[in-house]
């Protein structure tokens, strides 16, 4: 049975049944018939601004695939192959938000990861076909019976393979022999923060997919490649949905009604500070500051526009810690950069990469590994989060051309410090308080720039306070609050 949705939701819901029908899943009639061959994914988007209920209808739209028959699967573990298998994938742009999903119950991965399988070690392959439920209960040498009901109970919570070994005490190098790029074609895809998709992201998984449902905020800023577009813009009107009505979980909330002012075309930024005053006055959970809170800086980055203020946040964050200047503190946030790796050296690259160490991934500096230019890190958002990597560590100062480089390998994971970060690279990820550095969007506002129709300060605004999932602090002067408390790693889970 359908669930309770709104309007606008049920005509999604409808859009999305009809869709995967005409490729032989029938959800009325909780029938399937084998996947037939296209010559061109099908693909349809879900779009809707904050507090829309997107998520939720992924949720809702997984588990009825999975009440059907549908067998959802992760890029960790497929399962055998079977001719009237039919399959579902999960997919957000990054891992904090495939983590956010993996948190409502939805197996999730990147949409980077689904390019490449691993290769499991036989023992261990067995472990995973048992947690699927195509298996007996396996006997492993060295690994006890307890270790395997840890397995258990924690796929039982989070349909994560190699989450559920992680707690049997294993590491991916147990299991995981190796990776290889995906040649077999897929089912079914759902795809959430679609907005960050660019057009290749796009066309690489209409090659894999043979039904695409882009589940996205059109409201948010586009690829920084893309000219202002986002990829679901070229889809034709009648494979798009529209969610308009702001449901009841997010009604009253100050941070989304803010969010939902942005669409005004009156409101000027004179206006939008007004209003976030008068919900400072009456809602705690929205606050004007007049300054920085270094402490936060170490949980979640400070937003802003201008690439300058963020280096110059930075040194001012590493200066209220008294960081050295030949060195970083255990506890200091790092931003991967991307993977700085010779094309011989592909399977490392697969390897840090299938450990979260992808473009944008968030994490915090542990300490010094046990190697020249290695470093331990903690990945935020990852099912298994400690790494050892050899790490080339950039620290930008105001006024320096070249970066200072505390952990220099001759290749590696490639990291920029992560106390601030722009509104752009911030897509896609969300923390329970977010700082938003308001002389940025001001001068954003001051440019006049556009940008796809709408004034760029606009855009930067909703996506920074869309960030914060419980409190926002609007930052109003160029100060920064000294941390009470020296830096430390126990906030880490």
């Amino acid at each position: 049975m359908d669930p309770v949705l709104s309007d606008d939701q049920n005509g999604a819901w409808h859009g999305v049944n009809a869709l995967v029908a005409k490729g032989g899943v029938n959800l009325d009639a909780a029938t399937l018939t084998p996947l037939a061959e296209r010559e061109e994914a099908a693909a349809l988007a879900v779009l809707g601004k904050a507090g829309s209920g997107k998520t939720l209808l992924l949720a809702e739209m997984v588990a009825a695939l999975d009440r059907a028959g549908v067998e959802v699967i992760s890029a960790d573990w497929e399962g055998r192959r079977r001719k009237d298998r039919r399959t579902l994938a999960v997919l957000a742009p990054t891992n904090k938000a495939a983590s956010v999903l993996r948190g409502r119950g939805v197996a999730a991965t990147t949409v980077h990861r689904i390019l490449y399988t691993p290769v499991y070690d036989p023992d261990y392959e067995k472990i995973a076909a048992w947690l699927q439920g195509e298996g007996e209960r396996p006997e492993i040498d060295g690994l006890a019976d307890t270790a395997l009901d840890r397995a258990k109970a924690f796929f039982a919570t989070q349909k994560s393979i190699p989450g559920a070994l992680a707690a049997a005490g294993l590491r991916g190098s147990d299991f995981i022999t190796g990776w290889k790029r995906r040649e077999d074609p897929l089912d079914i895809g759902f795809v959430d923060e679609a907005s960050m998709l660019d057009d290749r992201q796009l066309e690489d998984l209409r090659e894999i997919f043979s039904t695409l449902v882009l589940f996205g905020d059109p409201a948010q800023l586009a690829p920084v490649n893309q000219s202002g577009a986002m990829s679901f813009d070229a889809l034709p009107e009648r494979a798009k949905f529209t969610l308009s009505r702001v449901h009841r979980q997010a009604a009253g909330n100050p941070i989304v009604d803010l969010a939902h002012a942005l669409g005004d075309p009156d409101l000027d930024f004179a206006a939008f500070e007004a209003r976030l005053a008068a919900a400072a006055a009456e809602d705690e959970r929205v606050r004007i500051a007049e300054r920085v809170e270094a402490a936060e800086m170490a949980r979640a980055p400070v937003l802003v526009w201008r690439n300058a203020t963020r280096i110059r946040l930075i040194h001012a964050f590493r200066s209220a810690y008294e960081a050295p200047g030949d060195a970083l503190l255990p506890g200091e946030p790092l931003i991967c950069d991307g993977i700085e790796l010779p094309l011989r050296h592909r399977k490392k690259r697969i390897d840090l990469e299938a450990r979260g160490l992808i473009k944008g991934a968030q994490v915090v500096y542990l300490g010094a590994g046990n190697r020249d230019g290695f470093a331990r890190l903690h990945v935020m958002g990852a099912e298994d989060p400690r790494v050892s990597a050899a790490a080339i560590i950039k620290i930008e100062a105001p006024d320096q051309e070249e970066p200072f480089i505390p952990s220099a390998a001759r290749m590696g994971a490639a990291f920029v410090h992560g106390a601030a970060c722009t509104i752009h690279k911030a897509q896609g990820s969300q923390w329970k308080r977010v700082q938003v550095f308001a002389p940025d969007l001001y001068a954003a506002a001051r440019s006049g720039r556009q940008e796809a129709g709408l004034p760029l300060w606009k855009r930067l605004a909703y996506v920074a306070i869309t960030r914060a999932e419980e409190r926002l602090d609007w930052v109003t002067r160029y100060r920064l609050a000294r941390p009470a408390q020296p830096l430390t790693l126990d906030v880490l889970p």
